[in-house]
């Protein structure tokens, strides 16, 4: 052992205790500059902690290094111990983190910060309604899970926890002394939340030693029950355990099995819980003794099984094989009991190391099995995590690499904020005040005018931290601000608050949206290349009685492009002109041409569609006969058509679409850009999606400026407008529509 002791600058704590002796005896495992860390923190803390105590009563300094103890016994390394130490020093010293950091570094120092800002978080929340035990509703159970989420969350790292464990471990230790009350308090917040937090990060010793003290707390007389039919002190227990794990080790060792094998004794509040969950009497429980033997292959499992059942008698009925029929949550592992030594009932888990792994930190992870409740795949995964880090600790306990393990940043996909009643409120990341305010109440967020975060006003694009503290002021009769949705503006984070931000523009302002209805048709069907409808018509055959209310649907967004499509191709109408009212038609019959054309003439004529103008489905269309190539079709708004001489014009058919099926006609469309690697092919990918025939494809650009055009094989208008509209969905396109 190191002596570092030097009785010029002896330490008393406020009981009267020397520092020095327990800095000697707790630090054996520290180099002598550690050990002089140590002593430095003592020497600062000594005089502030004096005549101060934890709420317990007990002395606060000897509380601090009753923690630091804890730590030192799980190996915890020497700036965790010295955090310990110092963690009240935020309370009783004035510009505290300037000292901290210019005497102990910025890693000590930011320890001492998390665990002051958890402090915080209890006398924000006071752990509102975690006490009251009969409370089991989904919205209580729901809250005290976030709030252990938002424990973990706020903290970068994770030391800041397992400090704020040892520290509740100490305080539970000397609970004695404290009222009924304050012990009752304290033990169900222990039960509720570090417990939980203890388990799931895997550090049993301190998790088994919160629950029990808690049940000696909260329910004294069946604690002293129970305690009394075990009839056995826990060091004799622990020691029955060493036993069987020594005899164990041999039995493998002796039958060339390679394995781990480990053990503990059940600890009281477990066997308590187990007994009111199953109703079982504690004659009926034969797990208070447990052990587990891990080995490396499927085989080796069962051939431990007959070497256990070969040195101990089996107890009827306390055989599960989860290797043959693994658990819901894929758990495998095969569990059996046994009168063991001195006829004490003993359980024995039988599974390899791989099923271990899955058991602790995989989807079969025991905490989760324990605690119940709703599966977080991706909380589960970061908790996962924490505990491999943890279990590494003592191997990587003198390289630096630790504390940048031990800095945590897998929980900062969500904040976790509280109301001003202590609940706490989950959060997407770079969150506001209004995404807050949507999430508590739809009207809340309305009528936000301003907010406070820990009792001072900031802008409402404030991005929220965890752990703080935040109030929404409203006014009376308030409505959203158009600027909320200005992504660039920065006011809102989460889409569920978007949305209802949209959702109340989008019946606000009447007018206003149909005269923005009325421009998205006009260039819809402008794009679609369609000539005059009668809009009323085509709003009654979407269900909408008055013209207005569809032009505001439109605007509003309800109504789409390709619900207009499909409406404007079921009644589309010819345009009326000067050159189709002086067409002749009505010959002599009508045939319907290979194109899907219906025209009226004599014999089977050739048909095409006309390069100029390529008419589709319901574009009004008529025909031209030419002296070698048949009849051409044409829309009957073509420049061709109206330009017509007189004298030609009794080349002229009547033609009319018919019903043709799988009839594809060419249509040239334009698509105009902000040019960019990888355009064409994105364009392109969608034509195959949709399943389009591109015949031709042209492209130019100047000035970063791409103009594309293609000649493409359709069925009928809506396809092409759909087309269209996804066009214009492709980043960097600025516009899509058909050549006119």
């Amino acid at each position: 052992m190191i002596s570092v002791h030097n009785p010029n600058s002896a330490l008393l704590a406020s009981d009267g205790s020397d520092v020095s002796v327990w800095i000697e005896s707790s630090a054996k495992r520290f180099s002598l500059a550690e050990i002089e860390l140590i002593r430095d923190a003592c020497d600062l803390v000594a005089p502030l902690y004096s005549g101060h105590a934890e709420l317990t009563g007990a002395p606060l300094l000897q509380h601090a290094l009753g923690a630091a103890t804890i730590l030192i016994d799980m190996n915890m390394d020497v700036e965790t111990i010295a955090a310990t130490i110092l963690h009240a020093v935020p309370e009783y010293l004035d510009d505290w983190r300037a000292t901290l950091e210019a005497r102990f570094g910025a890693n000590i120092a930011g320890l001492v910060e998390g665990i002051s800002r958890m402090e915080q978080i209890q006398e924000f929340s006071e752990f509102e309604g975690l006490h009251d035990q009969d409370r089991k509703n989904g919205d209580h159970l729901q809250q005290i899970e976030s709030l252990r989420k938002m424990l973990l969350a706020m903290v970068q790292d994770i030391r800041v926890v397992l400090i704020k464990l040892a520290e509740r471990t100490q305080t539970l230790r000397r609970l004695s002394g404290a009222g009924v009350a304050l012990q009752k308090r304290i033990a169900q917040e222990s039960l509720g939340i570090f417990a939980p937090l203890a388990n799931r990060l895997g550090v049993w010793q301190i998790k088994w030693e919160l629950e029990d003290l808690s049940l000696r707390y909260l329910e004294p007389q069946l604690y002293k029950d129970v305690a009394k039919m075990l009839d056995e002190r826990r060091v004799d227990r622990e020691q029955y355990i060493i036993d069987v794990v020594s005899q164990l080790k041999c039995e493998l060792s002796q039958s060339g099995i390679t394995g781990e094998v480990s053990g503990r004794p059940k600890h009281i509040y477990s066997i308590i819980k187990k007994m009111k969950s199953k109703r079982l009497d504690f004659s009926e429980l034969y797990d208070v003794r447990a052990v587990r033997i891990l080995v490396d292959d499927i085989k080796d499992c069962y051939s431990v099984l007959g070497l256990i059942h070969n040195l101990w008698q089996p107890i009827p009925g306390e055989f599960d094989d989860y290797i043959a029929r693994p658990k819901s949550n894929n758990y495998r592992s095969l569990h059996t009991a046994v009168s063991g030594p001195r006829g004490l009932a003993l359980e024995v888990q039988i599974r390899t190391f791989e099923m271990h792994q899955h058991s602790e930190l995989g989807v079969a992870a025991h905490w989760r099995y324990k605690e119940g409740g709703k599966s977080d795949a991706i909380f589960d995964e970061k908790i996962a995590w924490l505990r491999q880090i943890l279990a590494w600790k003592d191997e990587v306990s003198d390289s630096g690499d630790l504390l940048e393990q031990f800095k945590s940043e897998l929980f900062q996909d969500k904040v976790y904020v509280l109301t001003p009643q202590g609940k706490v409120i989950d959060l997407p990341k770079g969150a506001t005040p209004i995404d807050f305010a949507y999430t508590l109440h739809t009207d809340l967020g309305h009528r936000t005018r301003g907010a406070k975060v820990n009792g001072s006003i900031v802008p409402l694009n404030t991005k929220l931290e965890n752990g703080q503290r935040v109030e929404i002021l409203t006014s009376k009769h308030g409505s959203p601000s158009r600027d909320w949705l200005n992504s660039a503006l920065g006011y809102l984070q989460s889409p569920s608050a978007r949305a209802k931000v949209r959702h109340w523009f989008k019946y606000q302002h009447f007018d206003e949206n149909v005269a923005q209805g009325r421009v998205k048709l006009d260039r819809e069907l402008h794009r679609a290349g369609v000539g005059a409808v009668n809009q009323e018509k085509i709003a009654q055959k979407l269900h909408f009685e008055k013209l207005e209310d569809f032009l505001a649907a439109i605007g509003r967004g309800d109504v789409g492009s390709h619900q207009i499509a499909l409406a404007v191709q079921e009644d589309a109408a010819p345009r009326p002109d000067a050159a189709a009212k002086r067409l002749t038609v009505g010959r002599i019959n009508a045939i319907q041409s290979q194109t899907g054309v219906v025209i009226e003439g004599i014999g089977n004529l050739q048909t095409s569609s006309a390069k100029c103008c390529k008419p589709v489905p319901p574009d009004a269309i008529v025909g031209y006969l030419t002296r070698d190539h048949g009849v051409t079709i044409h829309r009957r708004t073509c420049t061709f058509i109206v330009r017509l001489p007189e004298l030609r014009r009794n080349r002229l058919l009547g033609a009319q679409w018919g019903g043709g099926q799988n009839v594809y006609m060419d249509v040239d469309i334009e698509v105009e850009a902000q040019d960019r690697q990888g355009l064409l092919r994105d364009i392109s990918d969608l034509f195959a999606r949709e399943k389009i025939n591109a015949t031709k494809a042209n492209t130019m650009t100047r000035n970063n400026l791409a103009l594309m055009q293609f000649s493409i094989e359709i069925s009928n208008l809506e396809q092409l407008s759909r087309l269209l509209a996804l066009i214009q969905g492709v980043p960097n396109v600025i516009e899509a529509r058909r050549r006119v």
